[in-house]
This record gives structure tokens, C-alpha cells and sequence, in this order.
């Protein structure tokens, strides 16, 4: 089993900031590892021959990741000279020397929901055939994904994005976490209290400010999503 590092910084597609890196590189994931930051995030899309890339946004280079085959989209190599990683090479990558940090799997809600479910049943047998279940967190704002993940595996970490739903809501269908925009929890700061009594996870997005930071700590979150991992790791330490 792995030990997670014990502070609650998950880097926000990578730790790339400081290293001026591509977001959602592999060298990114890398460098995440290296702090030992207890997760790194990162973005899942599928190609138009269902091949699951690690990319943000739905197009890539000018291209429609949901209509170009990963063939056509892998000639474009990221600002580092890295190919667009799939979603095999990312984990894998991430399972190397790592004992400490959480792969954070947003997969990014499709056009259909079938085509969603279709990519939540990939990543789920992909993670299973690599051996990385205890490694990886799934998160997505498609709340049908992760009812699909838990429904394919019960065991499951996940962690809903789209702050429409109350922590008890979550319980009722095996959400394991309510990871909202920080305003969010400011909006609704009974949700903090009543996470806390029905054990699901806290998580916030995307926070990089220091104050904000600081009143997530006060407030006891179980993690904290951030492209600034240095700054929250060095806040952590001063505590």
C-alpha cells in the first residue's frame, strides 16, 4: 500500500508553475512527485478512436480531441517536446518511484452522457489493469461518471466538482468527496461542518491566493487543489 504524503496539496494539472512546464505534461506529473505533494490533477479526454488522452480543454493544437484520431493529434508535440501523453503512459508514469502522490483523474464530462459513462468504464479498467486502484482519485463535474465509477468499482475514490450538490447528497450515492470552487464552501459554509459529520472528503479549486489558502486550513479541509504547491507546501511547513 502506498503512504501518502501526509500534507494536503494536490497540484493543479501538475506542478508546472515554477518550472514553466506544459500543464497536464508528464515532466509536470514528475515534478509533483517530487515535492511529494499528496496529489497531482490532471485532465482526461477521449479521441475520436476512443484512445484517452490527458489534455484540458476538448481541442488540442487547433484540432477536436472528441473528433481526430490520436494519430493526427500526437504530431504536435507539447512546448516541451513531449508527445500529448495518453491516459496509459500518464499513469504509468505517475506509478515510477511513487510511494506519496495521488493521481487526481478528472475526466471531463463528453457530449453524451453514454459517451462520459464510455470513458469512466476505460479509465476504470485501465487503472484496475495497471495496478494503480490504490493510487488514483477520480474526479469529474459529470456527476453520472462517477455514479459509473462507483457503480463499476465500490471501492472507489470519488470526488464531485460542480457545486450543486450538499454533502449528504453525495453520501446517498457513494460520492466519496465534494471538491467545490473555494467560493463555494464560502457560500455554503454548512457544507464544511456537515462533511465533516458524514465523512466526506473536502476539496477546493482551484486556490492560489494566500489568504484563501490560510482560511482552508483554518477551516480543516482534507485537501487543497493549487497551482502554487510550493507556497501551500511552505505555508504548511510555517504552521
Amino acid at each position: 500500500m502506498p503512504e501518502f504524503a501526509k500534507n494536503i496539496v494536490v497540484a493543479h494539472r501538475g506542478a508546472w508553475k515554477t518550472q514553466g512546464l506544459p500543464e497536464n505534461s508528464i515532466a509536470a506529473l514528475k515534478h509533483a512527485i517530487a515535492l511529494k505533494c499528496t496529489g497531482s490533477e490532471f485532465d482526461v479526454q477521449m479521441t475520436a478512436d476512443d484512445i484517452l488522452v490527458v489534455n484540458h480543454d476538448p481541442e488540442y493544437q487547433g484540432m477536436s480531441i472528441p473528433e481526430t484520431s490520436y494519430a493526427d493529434l500526437a504530431v504536435h508535440k507539447l512546448s516541451n517536446g513531449e508527445t500529448l501523453p495518453t491516459l496509459r503512459e500518464y499513469i504509468r508514469a505517475g506509478l515510477e518511484n511513487n510511494t506519496t502522490t495521488r493521481l487526481v483523474c478528472e475526466i471531463k464530462p463528453s457530449k453524451t452522457v453514454e459517451r462520459g459513462e464510455f470513458m469512466a468504464e476505460k479509465a476504470v479498467a485501465l487503472v484496475k489493469e495497471l495496478h494503480a486502484e490504490d493510487m488514483t482519485v477520480y474526479i469529474s463535474f459529470g456527476f453520472e461518471i462517477l455514479r459509473k465509477i462507483e457503480e463499476l468499482n465500490p471501492k472507489a475514490h470519488t470526488q464531485y466538482l460542480e457545486a450543486n450538490k450538499s454533502p449528504e447528497q453525495l453520501k446517498a450515492v457513494g460520492i466519496d468527496g465534494a471538491d467545490y470552487h473555494f467560493k463555494a464552501f464560502k457560500k455554503h459554509p454548512e457544507w464544511i461542518e456537515s462533511a465533516k459529520k458524514i465523512g466526506i472528503a473536502l476539496n477546493a479549486w482551484t486556490v492560489n491566493d494566500p489568504a484563501d489558502m490560510d482560511w482552508l486550513l483554518e477551516e480543516g479541509f482534507d485537501y487543497i487543489t493549487t497551482n502554487e504547491p510550493e507556497v501551500l507546501l511552505e505555508k504548511i511547513k510555517s504552521k
